[in-house]
């Protein structure tokens, strides 16, 4: 599916209000379908639904109904229901509402597609968490082999927010928790993306209520005291610097370049070996001739 598509095109596809239903393209119709016909996808991005905005979405679908179809595609294995791609939120809502029939668009999407487009049409929302968030690009660029610069052009946002977002996924397990749970921010954990002990600076930043600036402050005041207290490493020139940059931005990993003298080691950080699969796919992509 080509970003151009995923970009421009999915707003038509998920009707809008300027855009008529007969204007949808061929291949995809509406209905209203029961609720009981309708379950969560598999591909769903999004891994936490707020109660307090689901009782106000459900406030607003109880008095002007759902305004927006889901967009689903036939079950794979339960014949006649659907499975959702998009409007999880809205069919949850839809419940709690006491709504018992809701608007769809169906398309017979193939799993590659629905996954892609559930990605998108969430990331597009802009009201995922940031890890989520990361998530999707991170997903979207590995599975699909988009770069940050199509995905910033398709979701209309900053390539330099798509990099900072990635960034999130490299923070230890337990600084992810505090901000998948909202105990820390988003610009928290920006913070200590990089730093050496970062799940003890967290805990610091929780007992101490410490706004933004005051962990700037901390993490900087930590590196000072570690810099003193212990012999300082090597620092990497500007083009070594330069290359892991872009090689981690192009893999959407942790890249270590070791160089002596020009010789040395490139370090790729991964945690799963569909990560590694993903690298060696886009090398061998990569190297193959323009007519292959």
């Amino acid at each position: 599916m080509a970003d151009k598509k995923l970009g421009m095109g999915l707003s038509a596809l998920l009707g809008s209000d300027e855009t008529e239903f007969s204007e949808l393209n061929r291949g995809e119709h509406t209905k209203t379908v029961p609720i009981i016909q309708l379950h969560p996808g598999k591909y769903q991005p999004r891994h936490n639904f707020s109660d307090d905005q689901l009782r106000d979405l459900s406030d607003s679908i109880r008095e002007k109904g759902v305004l927006q179809p889901l967009l689903v595609r036939p079950h794979p294995k339960l014949i006649g229901d659907f499975e959702i791609i998009a409007g999880e939120r809205r069919w949850r809502a839809a419940q709690l509402a006491q709504i018992h029939e809701v608007p769809v668009i169906v398309h017979d999407f193939d799993d590659k597609e629905t996954l892609e487009v559930a990605l998108v049409e969430n990331l597009q929302r802009q009201d995922l968490s940031a890890l989520e968030e990361a998530d999707g690009f991170h997903r979207l660029m590995h599975e699909f082999s988009h770069t940050q610069e199509q995905l910033a052009q398709a979701l209309g946002k900053s390539r330099s927010h798509i990099a900072n977002t990635l960034r999130l996924l490299t923070l230890p397990g337990e600084v992810k928790d505090f901000l998948d749970e909202g105990i820390i921010s988003a610009g928290h954990a920006r913070c200590l993306v990089g730093v050496s002990g970062a799940a003890d600076l967290a805990r610091q930043i929780v007992n101490k209520g410490l706004n933004v600036r005051q962990t700037e402050k901390l993490v900087k005041s930590g590196a000072q005291t570690s810099t003193k207290s212990k012999p300082a490493k090597p620092t990497k020139d500007a083009d070594t610097t330069a290359l892991e940059y872009d090689l981690a931005n192009m893999l959407g990993l942790k890249v270590d370049i070791k160089d002596r003298d020009g010789r040395g080691q490139v370090v790729i950080h991964y945690e799963t070996l569909e990560q590694l699969d993903s690298v060696l796919a886009r090398l061998t992509h990569s190297n193959a001739s323009p007519d292959e």
